[in-house]
């Protein structure tokens, strides 16, 4: 009698235990789910660690951040697979966004509040990244040395008058590759190649350097002409270094083909990953980053364009006047990305 009473004393424990553990794992992993999103992320602006501050104040979800290069952060997504903490991938270049996406490591997300704050042209055609910041890949030149009524497109970038003045980054440089791969699709191969090789011809160096330092180099007399994001003329202009003020006041913007083709854009763009632990955060998140407060934050503090066609650029980049968009989609920028390389690599771009 005892041990049959012994007996069940130890079953009712025990099953009390396995339903405690349960309960307790559920609202652990609830409790995760409800109050964090984990960020791979290669934007390093303070604008951004802001913006992640101010969503955890209105959510209550903590953001976790690993910061890294585009490509670094693809391989390590495909990398870890299913064991990534990686909730949300954020790249700067739509390019790169593709490659993630063609490598199975985001998942197409529905999102009222997505497709309402970015427009078509500027998110995947499956929804499986989307837009965050825009920028335009632009004409650079010297006030001193250069009429702007000299300069109209791309194309003419590669007239003998500009032989030894043009001045650019790598071709390893993802920002380039996207430039390219968007001349393959609006006029085709072969004159995009026309182009680079033009272009080549017509550097003033071998390619060094970041954006930036194209504008330094212009203003140092490297070079007249510089190719550029606009965003890095506005942090020339806004730099704690009076050096750096003083290089962006001695050079200008120009928007080519605005009365052909259009300028040439990129964005910084985001996605869920495949394996997100925390999707439904990791959703909210990214609708945070496009909805207006954080897209004027976007805009103000770091001089990129919004996406959400309702917030305004900032006071600096309206003074550079409206300017009318290459009309392609930015999926485009990616599928053409691997012929956009073998291009630079058969005309020795550096």
């Amino acid at each position: 009698m005892k041990k049959k009473l012994l007996l069940t004393f130890l079953t009712v424990a025990f099953s009390i235990v396995l339903l405690v553990g349960c309960t307790t794992k559920q609202e652990s992993t609830g409790g995760n789910e409800e109050k964090v999103v984990n960020v791979y992320t290669s934007r390093h602006y303070d604008a951004d660690k802001e913006l992640y501050k101010l969503f955890t104040e209105e959510t209550g979800i903590k953001v976790n951040v690993v910061e890294g290069k585009d490509d670094e952060l693809i391989e390590r997504l495909d990398r870890e697979g299913e064991d990534t903490e990686a909730d949300v991938l954020i790249v700067a270049d739509a390019g790169r966004l593709h490659r993630a996406k063609s490598q199975d490591l985001l998942q197409s997300v529905e999102s009222e509040v997505l497709n309402k704050n970015v427009p078509e042209n500027l998110r995947d055609k499956d929804n499986s990244w989307y837009g965050l910041t825009k920028r335009g890949r632009v004409i650079v030149y010297s006030k001193d040395r250069v009429n702007p009524s000299e300069l109209s497109t791309y194309e003419d970038l590669t007239n003998p008058k500009w032989k030894g003045k043009i001045l650019v980054r790598s071709s390893s440089n993802t920002y380039n590759q996207s430039l390219l791969a968007s001349f393959i699709e609006i006029n085709g191969e072969d004159k995009a190649k026309e182009w680079a090789k033009g272009l080549v011809d017509n550097m003033a160096r071998e390619p060094e350097g970041n954006d930036r330092d194209q504008a330094k180099a212009v203003v140092a007399g490297e070079g007249d002409i510089a190719i550029m994001n606009t965003y890095y003329l506005g942090k020339l202009l806004n730099s704690s270094d009076p050096e750096e003020v003083k290089v962006g006041e001695q050079v200008s913007v120009f928007f080519p083909n605005q009365d052909t083709t259009g300028t040439h854009i990129n964005i910084s763009g985001a996605g869920v990953t495949k394996d997100a632990n925390n999707k439904e955060n990791a959703v909210k998140f990214i609708e945070f980053l496009s909805q207006e407060k954080a897209q004027s934050v976007f805009a103000e503090a770091n001089y990129e364009y919004p996406v959400n066609p309702n917030v305004e650029p900032s006071e600096l980049l309206k003074s550079w006047g409206e300017f009318k968009t290459q009309d392609i989609s930015l999926n485009k920028l990616g599928e053409n990305n691997k012929r956009a390389v073998e291009i630079f690599n058969e005309i020795s771009w550096k």
